[in-house]
């Protein structure tokens, strides 16, 4: 096989040719290595790579044990830890941590067979819905350069968009799978609260907000995956029972019925939306209708600002709590030089935050479920952009030095509700860019991001579709039939892909 051939096929794909003998493992590995080293000084998507090991692995590994067996994967440098390679979750503080063991969730990928080649770039803690931390620098996005891939699974986009692997390891508390899926013209799921691994040593992450799965450039490997990741582990705070079939089988089924849609194209924050994610949602209608499906464009009644306010104290929580551990472990006070901004305000916030308002928080997120489990008694889906615009320019939303200093002040000075005014205000840039994704991480519904536009100037930007929870196959089942269409983007059609291909194959 040559590298032109590697980079177009996906997950599925790579694994028949192993189980046919056409290709080895080690074939596969060797040319993601191969394209890697092409790629990854322009795009900086890998921040840890154990070439050796992995090709050790490829040798090894039986092809007739697992559905992906020798297929290339990368992990997330956050959260995925395998046991004796680092994690730093893009931070300073952790450049020199190794993962002691590895995560529940690793450990379902080396079941189903996969090779890990490294690990992709991520922002600090996985706060940002970009990935320029100061540890590593910036990711760049293959469909073109002076732009972000997105984040926090930004180094997974775009190791991916670019034929790296053909999937990646991702997370997504806020949008984190779905945002960088928008940018970079991949497919992103994230699923239902409880339905893939936590842990060891947690029951849940951001109070369930946040969960792990994977950047996909197809459907049936996220389908394929799922079925191979899917858990109800006793010791979690969350569990969604087993789906009984098959998701790779489910998703080929025709609907059984015409569907009930709703959509709407308006910023749950009451911040600007673009032409281009108003178009790309509107394409998608015009298909649904012409489907002989129902779709009617209509408010879900959730107050988006207040939610995000109780999505930002429960982050401030959250990161004041982890500075604390952090704190222990290293045997010393943290100063405002040992981590970004971001991270220092929340953790400043959080200080101030009472266990009564961090409580009454996370129950907004239960009425906000009630209210979207309200909606879908009547509607099968919910349709909104993935994102408001296409990508933002690297750098465009990292503060600058002068920036920085005054947030570092102005923190200190104010009291507990102005603390919290000022970490919505120091988000909201880039909350504009990416408001309507957080809903279904805290209701904990299932959504996906399909690639279905692209801007004038060559930008992907994807449309987001929300389900029931528990409902994956049905967004599987939709998302599959887009992808037979027109409207589905093309990898292809990303001219530095294809000139890398061109050049190098």
């Amino acid at each position: 096989m040559d590298l032109r051939t590697y980079v177009t096929l996906d997950a599925t794909e790579m694994a028949d040719l192993i189980r046919k003998k056409e290709v080895t493992p080690k074939e596969l590995v060797s040319l993601s290595f191969q394209q890697l080293e092409n790629v990854n000084p322009s795009l900086n998507a890998v921040v840890h790579h154990k070439k050796e090991k992995a090709l050790q692995e490829a040798e090894s590994i039986r092809t007739d044990q697992s559905a992906f067996a020798g297929v290339p994967f990368l992990l997330k440098n956050i959260s995925q830890s395998l046991k004796g390679e680092p994690l730093t979750s893009g931070s300073r503080l952790l450049r020199s941590n190794f993962a002691k063991r590895n995560s529940n969730y690793v450990h379902k990928l080396q079941e189903a067979g996969f090779i890990f080649l490294g690990h992709t770039n991520t922002p600090e803690f996985g706060l940002k819905n970009i990935s320029e931390p100061i540890l590593y620098g910036p990711s760049r996005n293959p469909w073109n350069l002076e732009h972000s891939p997105g984040g926090s699974s930004g180094g997974a986009a775009a190791a991916i968009a670019a034929g790296i692997v053909p999937m990646a390891g991702a997370s997504d508390g806020g949008g984190s799978i779905r945002i960088p899926a928008s940018f970079s013209g991949l497919f992103g799921l994230k699923p239902t609260r409880g339905r893939t691994p936590v842990g060891p040593g947690v029951g849940r992450q951001w109070q369930g907000a946040s969960i792990d799965f994977a950047l996909s450039r197809s459907v049936r490997d996220s389908a394929a995956l799922l079925d191979m990741v899917q858990v109800v582990q006793p010791e979690a705070a969350f569990q969604t029972a087993l789906f009984p079939g098959s998701f790779q089988e489910e998703m080929k089924k025709p609907f059984e019925r015409p569907l009930r849609i709703a959509f709407t194209t308006k910023s749950p924050v009451g911040t600007p939306v673009s032409e281009d994610a108003i178009k790309a949602v509107e394409q998608v209608v015009s298909w649904l209708e012409e489907q002989g499906h129902h779709v009617e464009e209509k408010d879900n009644g959730v107050d988006g600002i207040q939610l995000m306010r109780n999505y930002y104290l429960m982050n401030s929580g959250e990161i004041s709590s982890l500075v604390n551990e952090l704190e222990a472990a290293l045997g010393r006070s943290l100063t405002a030089e040992d981590m970004e901004i971001e991270t220092w305000l929340l953790n400043v916030a959080g200080k101030s935050v009472t266990a009564a308002e961090f409580s009454a928080s996370l129950a907004s997120w239960d009425t906000a479920a009630a209210q979207m489990a309200a909606l879908h008694r009547d509607y099968d889906f919910y349709l909104t952009p993935a994102t408001a615009y296409t990508a933002p320019k690297v750098g465009e939303l990292t503060h600058t030095e002068s920036n920085q200093s005054e947030l570092r002040d102005r923190v200190q000075q104010l009291g507990k509700g102005g603390q919290q005014e000022l970490i919505y205000d120091m988000f909201l840039p880039s909350l504009t860019y990416t408001p309507f994704t957080q809903l279904a991480n805290l209701t904990g519904q299932p959504a996906i991001s399909l690639p279905v536009f692209l801007s004038e100037d060559g930008l992907p930007l994807g449309v987001q579709v929300m389900a029931s929870k528990g409902e994956e196959h049905r967004l599987f089942q939709l998302a599959y039939q887009i992808e037979q269409t027109s409207l589905w983007i093309d990898l292809k059609k990303n001219s530095f892909f294809q000139e890398l291909v061109d050049m190098k194959g």
